[in-house]
């Protein structure tokens, strides 16, 4: 779902271009094609003479995300779906929407929706919360995360009609979710194309160098290439496999990842060259695989059996480096199947058979769906949190085993305390140390591919705030983060606590500004509020003339016992006398305060 999008009709003929639009994606059935047509139609009809800020239709955009859709072979509520994405823009509602369209588009729309407005260079929690939504929202239905893609392809695409502030927003953005997102669902070809679109505004000068080296030569490398080529099928033919192959230089993100990872220059690299051999069955590729190590000398190290443990994603191949004519050729090998996978992950399986009605989507088996609906009734209390959903859903990732075989997909950057509550809350609570192939290792090292992990119990050990400091899994931070919680009374939940200050900030407001009204008062005169429920106001001493504010984490009510303390902005904060937050808040004991009910009279 990646080919650009051009028009050859009149962009101002809608007619026009939505016959062009039909007669190129034709494999869609007559009562597709009329549904397509009425979303087109109702668009243009909300949309008027409405333009985008470079000037040209307004509907121009939601058209291509269509085309980009049809590419990939989506089914008609998709494709309606991308037509009408901005149906909040033009004043278009839910229920318009689903009676003209059915409640599958209307419920794709909202889902897009939901995170619309989202800006990634935020880091506040509540930016972090909007990113947890749109996830969410993926893992309900599959076709909102598409239609967003199929968004952020053809902005970054468009990218030189934004000022320069805003192209760089955008383009730190495809990097920083959409490449990664679009990674992790198995779609390469759109990851790659989002990340070198990006790497163009983000760092032009890496981008020009690169792009000046992959031109210098091009003669000599495609001569390189044909003869890597023509002796490979050669000996496939002897072998009676049949075989396509096809050369490339790899993408320029990668390139430019090298040179960070390396601190070389892009000349100085020289394994930017690529060859993928497709063929039919799997052992096809085993046996392909002995021919190229039989032809050249592979590089140690660089060998790696996706077909045997594929990646989360589903991509499966056969990854090696060899060594050829002095000069390093990565090769790929996989079949047909693998590589429809492996080049549009879990869009391959929207595809139309014969003209009829799609498929239904398996995307169970997909780790990043798993792990969506598991995290999707926690809490989320902290950046830490957010942190570790962003690692866990969008970084790459490491296999490691257990002593008895069983694979463990982690996070780059996880360690033993990751692996031990990867296997069970339990096995993590009573975690004290850890072996990697047989030999001791800190808790805290970072595990490495294809590592086998032994964990060391202790029925007496408990999880500890360093721990919380040191995983990278959302399910480690969650499971120590509320076992400290409940069994630690010395443990603080900063984030909490900050979020109910804030909480009790806006309470404060608003009943004191209640109170205000019903006395005949201006908001700040400083009355006290009236507790919630209650009889009676707060008193200290023979004082009552004073801001309260009254903890949402327990909610004290009349005749509850109760105890406050001096908020550093707002005022006596009352929580009752046992609340566990009010026991945690730091220096408590300098900042307590006596108080008490005043029954009313």
């Amino acid at each position: 779902m990646s080919k650009d999008v051009f028009f050859t009709s009149d962009i101002y003929d809608k007619d026009a271009l939505i016959e062009e639009f039909l007669q190129k994606n034709s494999f869609y059935v007559p009562q597709a094609q009329q549904k397509i047509k009425k979303a087109w139609y109702f668009l243009c009809e909300k949309c008027g003479d409405r333009k985008r800020a470079c000037g040209s239709p307004y509907y121009l955009h939601c058209l291509r995300i269509a085309y980009i859709l049809a590419d990939g072979e989506f089914d008609e509520d998709c494709v309606c779906a991308g037509i009408l994405h901005c149906a909040g823009k033009l004043g278009i509602t839910d229920a318009e929407i689903a009676a003209e369209f059915g409640e599958p588009v209307s419920r794709i729309i909202a889902g897009t929706a939901k995170f619309s407005h989202l800006s990634v260079n935020s880091k506040t929690l509540h930016q972090a919360d909007a990113i947890r939504k749109m996830l969410f929202a993926m893992a309900d239905d599959v076709r909102v995360i598409f239609v967003k893609i199929a968004d952020r392809l053809d902005r970054i695409r468009n990218i030189k009609s934004l000022e320069p502030k805003e192209q760089r927003v955008l383009a730190s953005e495809i990097i920083d979710i959409w490449a990664p997102l679009a990674d992790r669902l198995g779609m390469q070809t759109e990851k790659n194309e989002f990340e070198d679109l990006s790497l163009k505004y983000t760092n032009p000068d890496a981008f020009q160098q690169i792009k000046a080296v992959i031109a210098q030569k091009k003669d000599e490398r495609a001569s390189y290439l044909q003869k890597a080529v023509s002796t490979i099928q050669a000996e496939a033919d002897k072998a009676g496999i049949s075989v396509s192959i096809t050369s490339r230089a790899k993408h320029f993100y990668s390139i430019y990842q090298k040179m960070r990872k390396r601190n070389k220059e892009p000349g100085e690299l020289f394994d930017l060259l690529a060859l993928r051999i497709i063929c039919q069955h799997k052992n096809d590729c085993y046996t392909l695989i002995g021919i190229v190590h039989g032809l050249w000398k592979p590089l140690e190290g660089r060998f790696k059996d996706y077909i045997a443990m594929p990646k989360s994603n589903g991509y499966q191949s056969l990854h090696t480096t060899v060594m050829c004519e002095d000069r390093p050729l990565e090769i790929q090998i996989r079949t047909q199947k693998m590589h429809e996978i492996a080049e549009h992950g879990v869009a391959s399986h929207w595809l139309y058979k014969k003209g009829m009605n799609h498929d239904s989507v398996d995307i169970k088996n997909l780790d990043i769906f798993n792990q969506l609906h598991e995290m999707k009734n926690s809490q989320m209390t902290d950046e830490g949190f957010f942190q570790s959903y962003k690692n866990e859903l969008l970084k790459d990732e490491i296999l490691v085993f257990t002593p008895k075989g069983e694979v463990k997909k982690l996070p780059v950057g996880a360690n033993a305390i990751d692996f031990a509550y990867s296997i069970h809350s339990a096995v993590g609570e009573k975690i004290v140390g850890a072996k990697a192939n047989g030999k001791i290792i800190p808790l805290t090292q970072e595990l490495q591919n294809t590592w086998i992990i032994e964990i060391l119990t202790n029925p007496n050990a408990h999880p500890t705030e360093s721990q919380l400091k040191a995983v990278k899994t959302a399910k480690a931070r969650q499971k120590i983060h509320a076992w400290l919680s409940a069994n630690d009374p010395n443990f603080i939940d900063k984030a909490s606590l900050e979020k109910i200050e804030t909480e009790n900030s806006s309470h404060a407001a608003a009943s004191h500004l209640i109170q205000g009204e019903k006395r005949g008062h201006k908001k700040g005169s400083g009355f006290v509020p009236q507790a919630q429920g209650g009889t009676g106001k707060i008193k200290i001493g023979n004082t009552t003339n004073f801001l309260i504010t009254f903890a949402q984490c327990c909610n004290p009510k009349y005749p509850d016992p109760i105890s406050g303390y001096v908020s550093r902005t707002r005022g006596i904060t009352i929580h009752k006398a046992d609340c566990i937050t009010f026991q945690r808040i730091q220096d408590i004991e300098k900042r307590r305060i006596d108080v008490q009910w005043e029954a009313q009279h």
